[in-house]
């Protein structure tokens, strides 16, 4: 039975060992494997041997495997490390986002509709007109 401390002890080293790894493997593209820490270089000359046998997948996968159950045991596991990654999937060869148009935004009347009526500013307008002229007169 795996316990949960353990469980979280085995995702973070999983979590690390893709991570470094990735690291490792960009630095040695970039000719700078030479900087990086001796237990890196070491992996990666195993990476290497592995290539020499399987695909680049297999290696990759074979050589992050070793490096997790290493972070596993540094990191305070207990026992033998459990499969923290599902089972193989299909792998998904693109990763685009399908475009979706935003909904339709309403379109205004047409020309031949009916216009709402300008009365009310109007009568407005010369209700104003009344009480200033009735102003003007009573003041005078």
């Amino acid at each position: 039975m795996i316990k949960a401390p353990d469980k979280m002890i085995a995702r973070r080293a999983d979590t690390q060992a893709r991570a470094d790894f990735a690291t490792w493997k960009m630095m040695a593209k970039l000719n700078g494997s030479s900087a990086l820490p001796v237990e890196a270089q070491r992996f990666l000359l195993r990476y290497k041997a592995f290539l020499n046998d399987m695909t680049e997948a297999q290696a990759t996968d074979a050589t992050i495997n070793l490096l997790y159950k290493s972070y596993y045991t540094q990191m305070g596991g207990a026992g033998a490390p459990p499969d923290v990654r599902p089972g193989p999937s299909d792998y998904v060869t693109d990763n685009v986002t399908a475009f979706k148009r935003p909904a339709p935004r309403p379109k205004p009347a047409p020309a031949g509709a009916p216009v709402k009526s300008r009365l009310p500013v109007a009568l407005i307008f010369a209700c104003l007109v009344i009480v200033y002229v009735g102003f003007r007169y009573y003041w005078r």
